[in-house]
């Protein structure tokens, strides 16, 4: 399939990637967009990774309150300069997150952030479940394993689907941000707070 200016044009839209690589995504995907959308993404992924090691101590302090006023959340979003930092990009980046967190309420930043016991807990209601449904021992592990899997993208940030899009999850979504910049980018901490909740 002959790869268009046109069709570069779409993808570069889409995904902020240059001309050449744009190019060679798509020819790479034989001109099907949505692989070379993917294609495109494992690169920033891959990409990431190499810049992962980097320092990221500039960035900003996202606050967001619900309209009501009942419901709040705070962010710590990290990046390497200054200049990043106040772009307009970065800052809506901040602000979805925030949004995010707002409506999705998750408890932990990552899976290794969830602790072992509350884990270990999540493991037997599971497996008593399953156990309950009448399914066999000998799949049940496999079953427990699904379920955590799932478990993790309910509790933690970096897993659960964005709520605007829920094609990409926030670790994709951060991975996008850092090949957009160049830069690395984390997200350091974030709190939640509900009026009348459980302290």
């Amino acid at each position: 399939m002959k790869i268009t200016i046109a069709m570069i044009k779409e993808l570069r839209a889409a995904t902020s990637a240059g001309v050449l690589e744009a190019k060679k995504a798509l020819e790479k995907s034989g001109g099907d967009y949505d692989k070379a959308v993917d294609i495109l993404r494992e690169k920033g992924a891959a990409r990431a990774a190499k810049r992962s090691d980097r320092s990221a101590n500039e960035g900003l302090i996202e606050m967001y309150t619900h309209p009501g006023d009942r419901l709040g959340v705070m962010l710590e979003l990290n990046c390497e300069t200054d200049f990043v930092a106040r772009t307009e990009e970065y800052k809506a980046l901040a602000h979805n997150l925030a949004l995010h967190i707002a409506a999705m309420s998750p408890q932990y930043l990552t899976r290794e952030d969830v602790p072992q016991e509350a884990l270990d807990r999540e493991v037997e209601v599971l497996k008593s479940q399953a156990l309950a449904d009448g399914k066999p021992a000998a799949i049940v592990e496999k079953i427990v394993a699904g379920r955590i899997s799932k478990y993790y993208g309910e509790i933690c940030l970096l897993e659960q689907p964005f709520i605007r899009d829920d094609s990409i999850t926030i670790n994709e979504m951060l991975l996008d941000a850092i090949r957009r910049t160049g830069e690395n980018i984390i997200i350091r901490r974030f709190a939640r707070y509900e009026l009348g909740e459980e302290i």
